[in-house]
């Protein structure tokens, strides 16, 4: 009797059926681990580090939010909500040029230290012209709430203080990023952060909390970033710079096409709080700065973009760049309508969140989430159109003028003295960013990204 054939075989095993099958399986999990584990780890490497950092800040704001009476509360959120408009006016891109002006050079340790101190030169001049101009507005943007004028006066202190030294943990900070001194930049970060929220807990537990303590344990946070930055700095450069004309020049012509942008954003990124604190009571102040507080929910994963999300769509070959593109998109379109869903199917997981003094924001906690999810969406493809150099002279222009114009002819139509009617404005100036972000990824499939300056000179030479 002739032997059967193993592929025939009830009981034959995989391999004795088709020995290449195990193979192609082995081989689709390798590539899948290849693919994978990097990401993995650059994820993990968020996590643990810079993660845990934003965290505990996170969990610091959400406690000042359940432990300060709402009339203090509104204190805290617009001092640190103006602080961080003023903190981007202050920089306004001069910062992040000293990595593309360096380029490869960096190694080059006294041409680093010069344009620190450069950058240092006209931080200065910047403080000292938009300081004043700042304190200016704020005490007239607080002028309705009636708070006095020494706290007003306590609060500018506080004020100028927080964003003098955010700037110099940006400009000393950018150089234990160039440098690649990364473990000592997340280790300043956590030390901070912990450490805030640490002696947070000491003074609840010891019933001493108060609206002073939130804000000068916050001040000590910043200006302990600011100071261990400013050393490390010194030590990895071991040279003490000079400042000059030409790299001061340099840095500005870097710097100055994002400077409208720049303004821009500074005064949108509170802009909802803002007109809150000049229309509305403290109480609406502080129900708006506590629902600003879930908005750094998704501002966590907003951190990861450029850390994670732009590099690999900068390295993505063409071919699959379309489906990775459409298929990221459509993943986190899914994760935000989830996301949304779950504020209005059950918002008082929020408010738990927010805690019972603010039990009544049903409604407002649901439209938060709304809004934050669509600028995440927004946020998220912006940087993938970044990556692909989807950038054109119309993108921020268009924006800009489309969202003015709206803001404007709400604040002139329509009464924004209540918390929702401020939060259905968010939404619709979300919706409008989403809009122009979404014809931007149209038009750079369609017609191709930016080019650089060599690529067209390439293309222009008659040699090419």
């Amino acid at each position: 009797m002739p032997a059967v054939p193993p592929q025939y075989r009830k009981d034959a095993s995989l391999e004795e059926a088709n020995p290449h099958v195990l193979d192609r399986s082995m081989m689709a999990i390798a590539r899948a681990r290849s693919f994978f584990a990097p990401k993995l780890r650059q994820v993990g490497h968020f996590l643990t580090r810079q993660g845990i950092a934003v965290a505990g800040n996170l969990l610091y704001g959400l406690l000042c939010v359940r432990m300060l009476p709402v009339s203090d509360y509104a204190k805290f959120a617009v001092l640190f909500g103006y602080m961080g408009s003023l903190i981007v006016l202050l920089d306004i891109g001069v910062s992040s040029a000293l990595a593309p002006l360096v380029g490869e050079q960096i190694d080059n340790l006294p041409l680093i230290a010069n344009y620190v101190a450069s950058i240092r030169r006209l931080a200065l001049w910047v403080f000292f012209i938009i300081a004043p101009l700042a304190s200016i507005c704020f005490v007239w943007l607080v002028q309705r709430q009636h708070w006095g004028p020494a706290i007003v006066i306590q609060m500018l202190i506080a004020l100028l203080t927080l964003a003098w030294f955010a700037r110099v943990s940006a400009s000393y900070g950018s150089v234990l990023l160039l440098r690649r001194d990364r473990a000592r930049y997340y280790r300043i970060q956590i030390i901070g952060s912990l450490g805030s929220l640490g002696l947070l807990l000491i003074f609840w537990l010891a019933h001493r909390m108060n609206v002073y303590v939130g804000i000068l344990l916050n001040m000590a946070q910043v200006i302990f970033l600011g100071t261990s930055y400013y050393f490390r700095a010194q030590q990895l450069l071991g040279v003490k710079g000079q400042p000059s004309r030409q790299q001061e020049r340099a840095i500005v012509r870097l710097a100055m096409p994002n400077m409208p942008s720049a303004i821009f954003y500074a005064t949108q990124g509170q802009f909802m709080l803002m007109l809150i604190t000049f229309f509305g009571h403290a109480s609406a102040v502080a129900d708006m700065g506590a629902l600003n507080r879930l908005f750094q929910i998704t501002g966590f994963f907003t951190q990861m973009n450029p850390v994670l999300v732009e590099p690999f769509f900068a390295r993505l070959q063409q071919g699959r760049l379309k489906r990775a593109y459409l298929a990221a998109v459509a993943i986190i379109a899914l994760c935000s309508t989830a996301y949304t869903g779950l504020a209005f199917l059950y918002p008082g997981v929020f408010l738990w969140i927010l805690g019972p003094k603010y039990s009544s924001l049903r409604l407002e906690v649901s439209l938060v989430i709304l809004s934050s999810a669509i600028q995440y969406l927004a946020g998220f493809m912006w940087v993938m159109n970044s990556a692909r150099r989807f950038i054109y002279w119309w993108n921020n222009l268009s924006h800009i003028i489309l969202t003015l114009s709206l803001q404007v002819f709400v604040v002139w139509k329509f009464n924004l003295s209540t918390v929702r009617s401020v939060l259905y404005l968010n939404i619709a100036c979300a919706t409008l960013t989403l809009l122009v972000t979404i014809a931007v990824g149209i038009y750079g499939f369609v017609f191709g990204p930016q080019r650089l300056e060599s690529q067209t000179e390439t293309l222009e030479s008659p040699t090419a």
